[in-house]
Formats: C-alpha cells, sequence, structure tokens
C-alpha cells in the first residue's frame, strides 16, 4: 500500500522577494534559484507573484525605455496568480490547483508563510508510470533570423511562452520568456534611451536563444524526463520522433496531463 503524502512533505521553502525591491534583483533571484514565480511580499503578508513573464513584459514596453531596470519596482509587475494551502492536506488537492496556478502558497493555520508548491514540486513526488506521451504539447517555431520585437509581439498577441528556434529547417536552439527578460535587461543597460529604438531592430533571435537544445524521445519515461528538469533546470524539453520534432512537454503540461 503506498503512503499517502501530505502538502506538508512535499511542500519547498517560500523563495520571496518585498514588493519595494528591484525587479533585477527579483530577476537575478529568480535565475539564481530556478524558481518562477517569487511570492511577493508587504511586510510579512503575501500580496502575489512576480514571474519572469511579467518582467519580459515590462522591460520590453516602449512606456519604460526611459527608466533603467534597476529604477523599476517589484510592485509595478506583481500579479495574484496564486492560491493556498494547508500543511496537512492531502497532496492530491495540488493536481487541480497547480492546473490553474504557477504556484500555490502554503500558510500555517495562524495564516504565516511557511511554505509553497510549484508544479517541479508535485511531479517529483508524483507516482507516475509510463510514457510522457499523454503530456506533449504543440510546439510552435520563430526562424533564428526573425527580430526580437517579432518574437515578443508574438509571444503578446498569441499567448506563446516558448518558441523552439530553426535555422535552414534545423532546430539550433529554444527562445523563451526568461531569454527575453535576461535580454531586455541588458539591452536596457547598456543601450542609451535615444538610441534604443534603432537598436532593438538590429536584435535577432539568434541573439538571446539558448543553445545547444535538450530534447529527449517520445518513449522516454516520466520520470526520467522529470529527473532532467530538475537536474538542468529546465522547464521545457522539445520531443522527438525518430529525429523529427513532434511537441513540446513542460513541467505545466505534465501536470494538466495527471
Amino acid at each position: 500500500m503506498t503512503k499517502e503524502l501530505f502538502i506538508k512533505d512535499i511542500m519547498a521553502k517560500p523563495t520571496t522577494i518585498s514588493k519595494s525591491a528591484k525587479i533585477t534583483e527579483a530577476l537575478d533571484k529568480m535565475l539564481d534559484e530556478g524558481i518562477d514565480p517569487l511570492i511577493a511580499l508587504n511586510n510579512t503578508s503575501v500580496v502575489g507573484t512576480v514571474s519572469r513573464e511579467a518582467i519580459a513584459e515590462k522591460l520590453g514596453s516602449k512606456q519604460n525605455t526611459a527608466l533603467a531596470p534597476a529604477a523599476i519596482h517589484v510592485a509595478s509587475v506583481i500579479e495574484e496568480d496564486f492560491t493556498s494551502v494547508y500543511p496537512d492536506e492531502s497532496m492530491n488537492v495540488l493536481i487541480p490547483l497547480l492546473q490553474r496556478y504557477k504556484l500555490v502558497v502554503v500558510y500555517d493555520s495562524d495564516h504565516n508563510l511557511i511554505g509553497q508548491v510549484t508544479a517541479i514540486d508535485l511531479l517529483k513526488k508524483y507516482q507516475h508510470e509510463g510514457s510522457i506521451k499523454g503530456a506533449i504539447e504543440r510546439a510552435v517555431t520563430i526562424d533564428a533570423e526573425e527580430r526580437v520585437v517579432h518574437l515578443r509581439r508574438r509571444m503578446l498577441d498569441d499567448a506563446i511562452s516558448r518558441f523552439v528556434v530553426t535555422s535552414n529547417d534545423k532546430i539550433t536552439g529554444i527562445v523563451t520568456e526568461t531569454d527575453v527578460a535576461v535580454a531586455m535587461r541588458k539591452f536596457r543597460e547598456t543601450v542609451k534611451d535615444q538610441h534604443q529604438d534603432h537598436r532593438i531592430r538590429n536584435l535577432l533571435v539568434r541573439d538571446i536563444m539558448s543553445a545547444p537544445l535538450i530534447s529527449l524521445d517520445i518513449g522516454t519515461d516520466y520520470h526520467e524526463l522529470v529527473d532532467l528538469m530538475v537536474a538542468k533546470n529546465i522547464s521545457t524539453v522539445p520531443i522527438t520522433d525518430k529525429g523529427k520534432l513532434v511537441g513540446l512537454v513542460t513541467r505545466r503540461s505534465l501536470v494538466q496531463a495527471l
């Protein structure tokens, strides 16, 4: 008989950021600790979350070109994209919650913040056997020579957070909201305001993409995939069948398939 697991058995230490902190500090913390999103606090109270996607959108907006990235505060990118549970609840309550939210906050009986659960915390503990076929989602591609301004527009207009990058019909990398956030921060810190509108048009997808690409075969075991995501600290893995790209598996798509 499998031992029942509770939220206290799988929750992680909460990773927080003050709403008065700079978004550059928040981005550094997310990258250093492999966390997305962070829990945003006002003193000790949870007021929302801050994500890499929200930071990428903020740094890429023309309305903020006059502001240095270090002058923008977390309060301007906070989203109320979370829900909460208690440590003695069954782990099974997390599945529908994480199918809706990126982050679940854990409170004690006095409503003090004591933990958090993300998709990867659940996936590491969930007893699932078999392949990953049910979690594959459509892969959207973009050419390596495409301009980053067009990439951002597609991300915003079509609500796409990641693209597989191709060059001469060959897969060369992947580009996500994380790559955009990092690139926009670097661009804004190094290019003066009066030159940004012109220079941003010369920035290409190949300049900011992550490469080489880590992919797995469609027959890969569920736990092998999760172990890879944990070991490499990645959230997206392209899936191939006889060398041909057939889709993507993400932490979110794995939870959706449970």
